[in-house]
């Protein structure tokens, strides 16, 4: 049969493993992702107890030193968690809101008093409160909650056995309150901070929104590209002048996207906590990922498009991830470069921590980027010269 004698039909096998291959490296970042220097923040409030033939005591600093022996890591390998001391709650609270801290532990001040009331006939369980930071990142913040509860079970046994073996000495009965406070000598308050809510598609709502406007970028580009590509300029100044149709045009195109995918979320029933701020910022994503990609197109022509779909297929598994969970190649040499993780801090910021449409960190850098496209865009009004319009011979 001649279909067999077709040498693209011979090696499509070797091809469609190649094509396997190479979009199956997008599931490695997936793959059995590991925290390493996870920040929590610490607060030790402490301020101690004197006991009787003591002297001063002060439990936090044990915790503190039993923390930070339970999060170190393997020999030469870098620790799942880092803590950083803070001072205070109000400090530690601030730090989640700026997206410094994963999660926070918290030790008051009266711990090491009411600690101590444990061997007495009224015994108070000490609390120790967790800070969990929701909106920051799902995975990262469940991850970070879930190891501080662990740590407090471990204290909570060490605790128990001290007590055990205190009472062991004393001889005598325990008392029903005593016996109440050894199931939980310390008790845990665990509060979400930045919540992500019952509608925000568990927390990925932002990841969610970038897909489809990544693909109406590079839709609504390529087809003004081949739109333009198609067309005969007198001078430079003629096709300076349709460049400058093709941004104008773009801001308009933006501005659709941006109100029309915040209306379609909303209908969906994704809670928009701002429908005009969400809808402004997906305007000016939009436009700056256009101007970015047209700007692209206009010197390396159609064939430039493969970048932005292989930085889809990509990155995009990233943009769910803290860095922290990243191996060090995608954490240093790919995540950095991604525009698109800016889409994904702005609307963290609209959806979980408060904030409406501001010039903050995300929106600087997407407009910095649009306006740097923009004149990559008009600087090709010189490439390759201008297409000038065929004279028409006459006898």
């Amino acid at each position: 049969m001649k279909l067999f004698k077709s040498h693209l039909i011979i090696f499509s096998p070797i091809i469609v493993l190649a094509v396997v291959l190479i979009f199956s490296l997008t599931l490695v970042p997936a793959v059995k992702p590991t925290p390493k220097n996870l920040p929590i923040a610490f607060v030790n409030g402490d301020q101690g107890v004197e006991i009787p033939n003591q002297g001063k005591v002060n439990m936090g600093n044990t915790i503190a030193d039993i923390i930070q022996e339970t999060a170190k890591g393997k020999s030469g390998e870098a620790p799942a968690v880092e803590f950083v001391l803070v001072k205070s709650y109000q400090e530690a609270k601030k730090g989640l809101d700026n997206r410094d801290y994963y999660a926070a532990l918290v030790i008051p001040k009266d711990f090491s008093q009411k600690q101590a009331s444990l061997r007495g006939t009224e015994p108070t369980s000490p609390e120790i409160e967790i800070l969990v930071n929701q909106g920051m990142n799902t995975m990262a913040a469940t991850v970070a909650g879930t190891m501080l509860n662990g740590m407090v079970d471990n204290i909570n046994t060490i605790v128990r056995t001290q007590l055990l073996e205190g009472f062991e000495e004393q001889g005598g009965t325990l008392t029903t309150k005593q016996v109440a406070a050894l199931v939980e000598p310390i008790t845990k308050k665990v509060t979400n901070v930045n919540e992500t809510g019952t509608d925000s598609m568990n927390g990925n709502a932002p990841v969610s929104l970038f897909q489809p406007l990544w693909m109406a970028s590079m839709a609504g580009a390529v087809i003004i590209f081949l739109t333009l590509n198609k067309l005969i300029f007198a001078n430079r100044k003629e096709k300076f002048t349709t460049l400058l149709g093709q941004v104008l045009i773009g801001a308009v195109i933006a501005l659709v996207a941006g109100f029309g995918l915040t209306w379609v979320a909303n209908a969906l029933g994704i809670h928009i906590p701002h429908f005009g701020d969400m809808a402004f910022f997906l305007a000016v994503a939009y436009f700056s990922f256009f101007l970015m990609i047209s700007a692209v197109l206009s010197w390396t022509g159609i064939k430039g498009i493969g970048f932005f779909a292989f930085a889809l297929f990509f990155g995009g598994p990233l943009l769910a991830m803290a860095p922290e969970f990243m191996s060090s190649f995608y954490r240093d040499w790919v995540f950095p470069w991604l525009p698109m993780r800016f889409l994904i801090e702005g609307l963290r910021d609209l959806f979980f921590f408060g904030n409406g449409f501001s010039w903050n960190h995300p929106t600087s850098v997407l407009v910095w980027i649009g306006v740097v496209s923009m004149f990559v865009i008009f600087a090709s009004v010189v490439k390759s010269g201008t297409k000038q319009p065929a004279n028409t011979q006459t006898d």
